[in-house]
């Protein structure tokens, strides 16, 4: 890990430092209130102490570092110098840069980090904002359905398409009985049912989070064609399904990601 030389070992504090870093040397209630699903003692653990190990900036261009080595590996070297992954990342950028500021802190600010050069390295950068772009709108449709913190993932892994609890309790840092709590109170909403499965009403409700967080999330695709958001969709999905046949996900993690690559083959 690239910021094992600043003494940065555990990796969930990596994770905090690396993804909060935009923001400046921020306190643990900032990062708990933009990261959303971390219990506020497990942020609190790491942040803000991680900040006298690393500065923000050292974290960011350790971040990119590590990025582009990973996906040179992952990917091979061919792939990240090729002239689609150039064209993805122009794409991206494109798209990265097609939505407004207000409400979205961490789109915000690693929309304010410094380009970069190499192509594939540009393309993650864009993800990244692409992808805090929609977690900004996320966390305000979870809010506004008066789903926080623990409860959005209780709800989220009692679902047919949820990632199973043994995976997301332990790395957002909540314990047995905060789970337990959250799934009491869910199902007093009449979300869940006593075996911890989505009720017809959770089916609904969980639907509708989907639906809005997609509509808040429209914005920067409409600065590309229909053509090149497919394009580029298609692209990414190979990258991923690429990525996690070397090896890029735990195996808890393999069977969301496999199905990537075989849509792909199947084009």
């Amino acid at each position: 890990m690239e910021l094992e030389r600043f003494g940065v070992t555990d990796p969930l504090s990596v994770y905090m430092a690396c993804r909060s870093a935009p923001l400046g040397a921020v306190d643990a209630p900032v990062v708990t209130a933009v990261f959303h699903g971390f219990a506020p003692a497990f942020v609190a653990e790491r942040v803000p102490a991680v900040w006298e190990s690393v500065t923000p900036k050292q974290a960011i261009l350790a971040r990119q570092k590590a990025i582009g080595t990973a996906l040179e590996r992952l990917l091979g070297s061919e792939v990240v110098r090729s002239e689609q992954m150039a064209e993805a990342a122009k794409l991206a950028t494109a798209a990265a840069w097609g939505a407004s500021f207000p409400g979205r802190p961490l789109y915000a600010a690693n929309a304010a980090l410094e380009q970069p050069d190499e192509p594939h390295i540009a393309l993650w950068h864009a993800a990244t904002m692409l992808r805090e772009h929609r977690g900004d709108g996320h966390a305000v449709v979870l809010s506004s359905l008066e789903l926080i913190g623990v409860e959005a993932l209780v709800l989220d892994c009692a679902s047919e398409l949820g990632m199973p609890k043994e995976v997301v309790m332990p790395q957002r840092g909540w314990s047995e009985q905060d789970w337990s709590a959250a799934q009491e109170r869910l199902v007093g909403r009449g979300l869940i049912d006593g075996a911890g499965t989505l009720t017809a009403r959770g089916v609904a409700l969980r639907e509708e989070m989907e639906r809005e967080t997609c509509r808040l999330d429209r914005a920067p695709y409409t600065a590309l064609s229909d053509a090149d958001v497919e394009k580029l969709a298609l692209y990414v999905r190979e990258l991923v399904g690429t990525a996690a046949g070397s090896g890029a996900f735990m195996p808890q993690l393999r069977e969301f990601f496999a199905p990537a690559a075989e849509a792909w083959n199947r084009l």
